[in-house]
């Protein structure tokens, strides 16, 4: 059963929708604002992401932005009664996959989400390889050699980030600006935090070293897994 998330202020188009989807076999999640729904799509696992673009605290062009920048390719379909050709193209440009302006039909709602759910499964990047470190971006699920190592969402966004960049030296601010949201005012030190945590779960426990630490300057994952 496929999982969406339906970023939907207006709470009675919201209701209907989910009712609708789920009827039609879907399971759905609902977030009524802006920034509860950045924070669902980046701490939570779906197979495909609804938008509207008037959204209060974020609007959907920043969701869509911010989700891409931070490596997340959820497909993303925008359901916003904007319908001039400005708006599709920022948010196409912004990172949305498709755009449905209201009123829309019900059943061609359905038909797009299907359709972007067949192009991401045929689409569907392998797994990225560091050595015997694997980590598969779109099942969220990490091994070391034949064993699957658990990770919370936020330990799994870190590796996945250094992954994405492995061999290169990063500092924790470019760690932070691209795993954690850009209103996050909490202490930069927490990169250490999950670096630690993340090597007493994937280093460790078989003794490698994939993880390294640049005195004075940052992190980087060794493209040979340590």
């Amino acid at each position: 059963m496929a999982k969406l998330l339906l970023i939907e202020d207006d709470v009675k188009i919201a209701a209907a929708v989910r009712r609708g989807l789920e009827a039609e076999r879907f399971s759905v999640e609902t977030a009524l604002n802006g920034t509860d729904g950045l924070w669902r799509a980046m701490e939570g696992t779906y197979d495909a992401l609804i938008i509207d673009l008037m959204l209060p605290g974020i609007n959907g062009f920043r969701i869509c932005r911010d989700l891409r920048e931070a490596g997340d390719w959820t497909p993303i379909l925008v359901l916003t009664a904007k319908d001039g050709e400005f708006d599709q193209t920022e948010a196409l440009d912004t990172g949305a996959d498709d755009f449905l302006t209201k009123p829309f039909s019900f059943p061609v709602l359905v038909a797009r989400i299907r359709a972007l759910l067949r192009r991401s499964a045929i689409s569907a990047e392998p797994p990225l390889m560091a050595g015997d470190l694997r980590l598969d971006s779109e099942q969220r699920r990490v091994w070391r050699g034949t064993d699957e190592i658990e990770l919370t969402a936020r330990q799994f966004d870190v590796l996945e980030f250094l992954f994405r960049r492995a061999g290169r030296v990063l500092s924790k601010k470019e760690i932070m600006d691209g795993v954690w949201d850009y209103d996050f005012v909490g202490d930069p030190n927490i990169v250490e935090v999950y670096i630690r945590r993340l090597r007493t779960r994937i280093d460790v426990p078989y003794g490698r070293h994939a993880i390294e630490t640049v005195r004075g300057v940052g992190y980087r994952l060794d493209v040979g897994g340590g």
